[in-house]
Order: structure tokens, then C-alpha cells, then sequence
């Protein structure tokens, strides 16, 4: 079952990064393809750490041998999760992203990028790169998010301390007409004027304390979750008399949630339903949803190395991990939730038999029914 899982990685594209990236240079055993065969296994068999990893997959032989694959020792995985750079694993997630696209055949005339971060703790051996936030050492997980997709799209890993507006500045791409929908740890008025440069509409919350000067105000259905709907401009100035660099009117739409909260929401859309922008931000959940799942089922909670490259590299293969968990269900059409589908699979993950099989079982025939007993045959030979 593993192999066939596999069989979704471009194996073509990986060895090109491998040489480009110098991976097996002067590598003996255990070479780049045996080592994302092995993190892979970890994160779809459910192993912790390097013990629980090499125990694993090494009984019986080696259960990666039935693949033509060398199972790991325990030093051989440390020493690669340190020193093979994970930048490799990372350029393979970015190669893989468009395959789960052309799966879905969606149709593209709206594309919606949702941005948040999660904060994973890591041991205090780490604390050496990683540093110390509110006194322990953690890690952010940047993440762009499609949520018609189902899938990320882009991931950054940062210390604790840093931004999120920070991390999005310096690195996240921005793509041209898209839809981004974010939170308030993205409050920036000229990172939003880069969006609007790039004509790309979004969603997010405005602070208590700032103020917006109304230019029209629209009506709203009674009764329903928008309360307030009107056009407005922000500030002209900010700190320290700087020019807000954001003049263009935007729009405020309040809305009361579920727990009788009250939100601001503020977008440079214009012309849309108001009941549509508050449905583009509920989206948002999407994101936070995708963090409970990964943390729960790929374990990327415990870390097989104490560098920030061994991290980062984990993180990568189990993001590589959930996308053929996807693009399983798609091949298969597999009506199961991923959850489900990653429950069979790690129970069965080196078993002989084909997936389909497993996860969408043919149906039972109906059992053939017993002929009739004659208590009293007749006999044929008498008239």
C-alpha cells in the first residue's frame, strides 16, 4: 500500500532537485530517496521521534525492503535530518502543489488565499537557534491556505518572536487578482496597499480604535448577521505624522456572530453582497482547522532533530504526506474524509493489497439461497 501512495511523487522532478542541490554527493548508503521514503513513513505510520521511527520500519527485515527501499539506523536518520538540506524536501512540496490543482479540474474564476500562522513548541535543546518566546522556545508555521482546494500553498518557518506581518512582508508571494483573507496579526495598511497594487481584493478585521471617516452608508436586511454596511476612508495620517499610505475609500461591514459577538470587517471590494464578504472571512476557520489536523495527524508536535533544518524538513515531508493522503481520495474518489483515509492507511501501510480495496471495498453479493429440503423425497424410479 505504501508503494502505491508513492507512486504520486514526481520522481523525475525529485532527482533533478537532488542534483541540483549536491544532496547525495559523497553518500554511500541511505540516500535522499531512501531518506523521504523513511520521513514519509514516519508521518503516514504514525511514528515519534527517531526511536519509534527505526523500530518501525525495521522488523521483520525491514518492511521498506518489500519496496527495494534500505530502512533506516538510528544515528544514519539523525545525521541526515541535520546536514541533507531541507530546502530539497521544501522545492518537492512546492513541485507536488500543482498536481493536487489539476486533479480538482476547479474551475479558477475566483481564487481565495486564506493567511494565518500556529505556533509549535519544541524542546529546550532547540533553544540555541530558535530563541526563547515568553520564556520558552517555539516555532511559527506561516501558512498560505487555499480553502477551495483543501491544501496549502505556501509555508515559512519562523522563531516564535517574529510577525506575522513581519513574515508576510518578507517573504509570502503575492498572487495578482486573488482573494486574501486574514486576521489581525496582518494589520498593516501598506501591506494592504501592496495587495491593492497587485488588484487583489481582501478580507480582514479592523481594530477597535481606529477610526474610519463614513462616505456612504448602505442599507441591510433586518434580522440578519450584517448589521452595518458603508464605505469609508482611513486616517490620512498615522504615528508620527506619517501619510497613511492606504487613502483609497474601503469598506466596513459589521457583523454579529454566533456568540453575539460584534466584528469589524474591512475590505477594498466594493461591489460585492455584504453577506458574501462575511462569508469569505468565516472561511478563515478553514486555515485553523487544517493546523488542529496536521498537529493531531502528523504528528509534527515531537521533531526528529534538535536544528532548525531537521524541523523545517519534517514540517515538508508532512505537508508532502497529507497531499497523497489527498491526492488518493481524488484518484480513487474516495468519499471518506481525510482522517478516515489516513487511519486506514496507517494500519495498512504494509500490506499487500491494493488500496482501492481497503478503502472502497466491493460490494457484497447477496448470499445464494439454499435449495429446499424435501422431507419426504419422492422416489424416480417408482410411477
Amino acid at each position: 500500500m505504501f508503494d502505491g501512495l508513492l507512486q504520486h511523487i514526481p520522481w523525475g522532478s525529485f532527482d533533478r532537485l537532488v542534483a541540483a542541490y549536491g544532496a547525495d554527493q559523497r553518500v554511500r548508503s541511505f540516500d535522499s530517496r531512501d531518506h523521504l521514503i523513511a520521513m514519509l513513513g514516519a508521518a503516514l505510520g504514525g511514528l515519534h521521534g527517531l526511536r519509534q521511527t527505526v523500530a518501525g520500519l525495521a522488523p521483520g527485515g525491514g518492511p521498506l525492503r518489500l519496496i527495494g527501499r534500505q530502512p533506516p539506523r538510528r544515528s544514519t536518520l539523525a545525521e541526515a535530518n541535520r546536514n541533507r538540506d531541507a530546502g530539497l524536501f521544501v522545492e518537492l512540496l512546492q513541485t507536488m502543489l500543482p498536481a493536487l490543482y489539476r486533479s480538482l479540474r476547479r474551475e479558477m474564476h475566483d481564487v481565495v488565499r486564506l493567511i494565518d500562522s500556529t505556533q509549535v513548541n519544541l524542546g529546550q535543546r532547540m533553544a540555541n537557534w530558535i530563541g526563547l518566546h515568553r520564556g520558552e522556545p517555539g516555532a511559527k508555521i506561516h501558512m498560505v491556505y487555499d480553502p477551495r482546494a483543501g491544501q496549502p500553498v505556501y509555508f515559512d518557518l519562523t522563531s516564535a518572536k517574529v510577525n506575522d506581518i513581519t513574515a508576510a512582508k518578507r517573504g509570502l508571494p503575492i498572487e495578482p487578482g486573488a482573494t486574501y483573507v486574514f486576521d489581525l496579526g496582518y494589520y498593516d495598511f501598506g501591506w494592504w496597499a501592496a495587495l491593492r497594487d497587485q488588484s487583489c481584493r481582501f478580507v480582514t478585521r479592523l481594530k477597535r480604535n481606529t477610526p474610519l471617516r463614513a462616505v456612504e452608508q448602505r442599507t441591510v436586511a433586518p434580522g440578519g448577521t450584517v448589521l452595518s454596511d458603508g464605505t469609508g476612508r482611513l486616517p490620512e495620517r498615522m504615528a508620527r505624522s506619517r501619510r497613511n499610505p492606504f487613502p483609497e475609500a474601503g469598506r466596513e461591514i459589521v457583523i454579529r456572530i454566533s456568540t453575539g459577538r460584534t466584528l469589524r470587517l474591512f475590505t477594498n471590494d466594493l461591489d460585492s453582497p455584504a453577506e458574501a464578504i462575511a462569508d469569505l472571512y468565516k472561511e478563515r476557520w478553514q486555515i485553523e482547522l487544517f493546523f488542529k489536523w496536521i498537529k493531531q495527524n502528523l504528528r509534527i508536535s515531537r521533531f526528529m532533530g534538535n536544528s532548525e533544518n531537521a524541523v523545517r524538513l519534517q514540517i515538508a515531508t508532512a505537508l508532502i504526506a497529507y497531499i497523497l493522503v489527498r491526492l488518493t481520495q481524488l484518484k480513487h474518489a474516495i468519499a471518506h474524509p481525510a482522517v478516515i483515509v489516513l487511519t486506514v492507511i496507517r494500519g495498512q501501510l504494509f500490506t499487500r493489497r491494493p488500496i482501492p480495496h481497503l478503502l472502497n471495498p466491493p460490494p457484497r453479493q447477496p448470499p445464494k439461497p439454499h435449495p429446499q429440503l424435501q422431507l419426504f423425497p419422492s422416489n424416480p424410479r417408482k410411477k
